[in-house]
């Protein structure tokens, strides 16, 4: 198990339930900044844009703008193709369907089933 998945026990989860790979879980931090969805929505149409028109369009300084599109690069919703000097950045959106039908299995995996609730005493 990974250090960064930790035990069970020390994230107070049931032993033997599923954590996401980490894929998924840099793929759904990704989404975790309203900054980055709305930086996200840019790309919607199938559009290739670079840092520089996504930073006008969103308001935001090149620099945060290119932090921000990285962290969605690794999370799996961008790709990225260089062309000379410029990066340009469209949806993943294979990369996207892979990584929400693994979100889809883990949220819906079978899980071990719980112990049944304690019986209260007919003297009670």
């Amino acid at each position: 198990m990974s250090e960064r998945a930790g035990s069970s026990e020390a994230q107070g989860t049931r032993p033997g339930a599923a954590v996401p790979g980490d894929d998924l879980q840099v793929f759904l931090k990704a989404l975790t900044s309203g900054t980055r969805q709305r930086l996200f929505a840019h790309f919607l149409d199938g559009e290739e844009l670079t840092v520089g028109e996504v930073a006008e369009r969103a308001g935001l300084g090149p620099s945060t703008t290119s932090e921000h599109l990285a962290v969605l690069r690794r999370g799996g919703l961008l790709q990225s193709t260089r062309s000379g000097k410029l990066v340009r950045y469209r949806a993943d959106r294979e990369g996207i369907a892979e990584l929400l039908g693994q979100l889809h299995s883990y949220l819906l995996a079978p899980s071990e089933p719980q112990d049944p609730p304690l019986r209260r005493s007919a003297r009670a």
